[in-house]
């Protein structure tokens, strides 16, 4: 598996798992309002990395590196389970420094132990009843 910047050509593919990936994994979520479109507009402005093997797309991190921040890690379903995930984040925390942080939907109980197994702290837990999400940082 190789981890390289993203470039236009990978948008297409990208936009698939970004959707796939919530359709299946947010349960608590309407997915009838998810799009491929909603790739473009959670990315604007980040750097875009992908985990690739044998020339296929598995999954993908968009980083706000001028605020060592960690805005988007998914991973297609077909590849969950694989460590494409780890080698992501592993990435993604070469290329920041720390402290480094992301937020995590209070629901989503898979990717918080994920965090949690991988060295991530629950620093605060924000937002409104139905939306809440822990900040986590790598330090």
């Amino acid at each position: 598996m190789i981890i390289r910047t993203a470039n236009k050509l990978d948008f297409p593919t990208l936009r698939k798992i970004y959707l796939e990936s919530r359709r299946e994994s947010f349960y608590w979520a309407d997915i009838d309002k998810m799009s491929l479109e909603d790739f473009d507009k959670d990315t604007v402005g980040e750097h875009i990395i992908i985990a690739e093997d044998q020339h296929r797309i598995l999954g993908f991190a968009s980083l706000d590196l001028s605020h060592n921040f960690i805005h988007n890690l998914f991973v297609h379903p077909a590849a969950f389970g694989k460590g494409v995930g780890g080698h992501l984040m592993n990435a993604s925390i070469k290329k920041m420094d720390k402290p480094i942080r992301l937020k995590c939907v209070s629901k989503n109980h898979k990717a918080l132990n994920f965090y949690e197994n991988n060295g991530w702290k629950k620093i605060i837990e924000e937002g409104e009843l139905e939306s809440r999400y822990w900040v986590m940082e790598y330090s």
